[in-house]
């Protein structure tokens, strides 16, 4: 099958679990970018869960502020890098960390919504936000793996904006079931991913 036809599968098939389309900016790029179906696998699969989790804090918690949009974006584009590093689809590496942000910025995405695919594994780093952190935990949870400190750290945003009194632990307990409930349905996800080759 041409790898066009392959990287419009992963972005367009229909899957045995329910996702959204990344948004059309982003699926416009990979088809000019000729990625690899398996990118565009994953990153659907991330911008499904950052989407969840967006949903989540605004309606359990709508006194997280955070840009929504900017969740979203970043989750369907963090591991961009990946189309040029595509070794590091089938094995650790940080190179496409900074390439996918020079890889936006050189298609004229702002710097803003550019940092996350430099940003999404450095969510204990300085002046990391609310955003930022979501897009981390989508990365890490669609596949079922659990970070404390990273949930560590957007407990502490639901506390701050929390009305006062509310208890840390209760904070915790709500956070958690969310995340158990997504990373229940890893084994899907990853069967999704798998489907899809990292070469045509």
């Amino acid at each position: 099958m041409p790898r066009s036809d392959l990287l419009s599968r992963a972005l367009d098939a229909p899957a045995d679990l329910p996702l959204r389309p990344l948004p059309g900016v982003v699926s416009t790029l990979l088809r000019d970018l000729a990625a690899p179906p398996r990118l565009a696998a994953h990153l659907r699969l991330v911008h499904d869960v950052g989407c969840e989790l967006a949903d989540w804090f605004t309606e359990f918690h709508p006194a997280v502020s955070f840009d929504r949009d900017a969740v979203l974006f970043g989750a369907a584009t963090h591991d961009i890098g990946k189309a040029v590093h595509t070794a590091e689809l089938e094995g650790p590496g940080s190179a496409h960390e900074p390439a996918g942000r020079d890889l936006l910025l050189a298609h004229g995405f702002p710097p803003a919504p550019a940092r996350f695919a430099a940003t999404h594994a450095a969510w204990a780093a300085d002046g990391v936000g609310i955003e930022e952190l979501l897009v981390s935990a989508a990365d890490k949870v669609w596949k079922g793996a659990r970070v404390a400190d990273l949930e560590d750290l957007l407990i502490d945003h639901l506390v701050r904006a929390a009305p006062p009194g509310t208890e840390r632990w209760a904070v915790y307990l709500e956070l958690d079931e969310l995340l158990g409930r997504l990373a229940d349905g890893a084994d899907a996800r990853l069967a999704f991913q798998a489907a899809h080759p990292v070469h045509a």
